[in-house]
C-alpha cells in the first residue's frame, strides 16, 4: 500500500479542494513532505487530520480552535476517538448555541422575512425585544452560522 498521498490524491479522499489543503498547512493543521523535486507528499495520517478539520467546522468550530485542539495532541499526532470525544466535550455549548439559534430561525422563519435585522423590535431572532436599539442604527448583530 502506498505511504504518501500526492495533493491530488489527498484532494479526492477527504472532498476538499487542494487550495483548502495548501491553506491549512500554511496554518500548521496538516504536514506534507517534498520530493526531490519539490512536490508535496501527505502521509497516509494526514487524511485523518483532514476529516477531523471537516467534522469540526461543520458544527463550527474556528480554525483557530481546530488548530489548538490539533496542538494540544502529543507529537501533534493524529486524534484517535478518545482525542476526538475529548476535544469535541470542548466544544459541546458552542454547538448547543448554535442548534437553539437554528431552531428559533426555523419557529420564527416565516415572522422574519423582511424586518432587515437591523434594530427594528419585531426580529426576535437577531435583536429580541429591541436590544441593540441603545447601540444606533444600522446592523449591530447578526446571528453566525458558519
Amino acid at each position: 500500500m502506498q505511504q504518501t498521498l500526492t495533493i491530488g490524491e489527498l484532494a479526492h479522499r477527504s472532498g476538499v479542494a487542494p487550495s483548502a489543503l495548501r491553506y491549512y498547512e500554511r496554518l500548521g493543521l496538516i504536514r506534507a513532505g517534498r520530493t526531490g523535486g519539490n512536490q508535496r507528499r501527505y502521509d497516509r495520517a494526514e487524511l485523518r487530520r483532514v476529516s477531523f478539520i471537516r467534522i469540526a467546522q461543520q458544527v463550527g468550530v474556528s480554525l483557530e480552535e481546530v488548530r489548538d485542539a490539533l496542538d494540544s495532541l502529543p507529537e501533534s499526532r493524529t486524534p484517535t476517538r478518545a482525542d476526538w470525544a475529548r476535544l469535541s466535550s470542548r466544544w459541546q455549548a458552542k454547538l448547543n448555541d448554535r442548534i437553539a439559534l437554528l431552531e428559533r430561525l426555523r419557529d420564527d422563519l416565516t415572522g422574519c422575512i423582511g424586518c432587515g435585522c437591523l434594530s427594528l423590535t419585531a426580529c426576535r431572532l437577531s435583536n429580541p425585544e429591541d436590544e441593540l436599539a441603545a447601540d444606533g442604527p444600522g446592523a449591530r448583530r447578526f446571528p453566525a452560522l458558519a
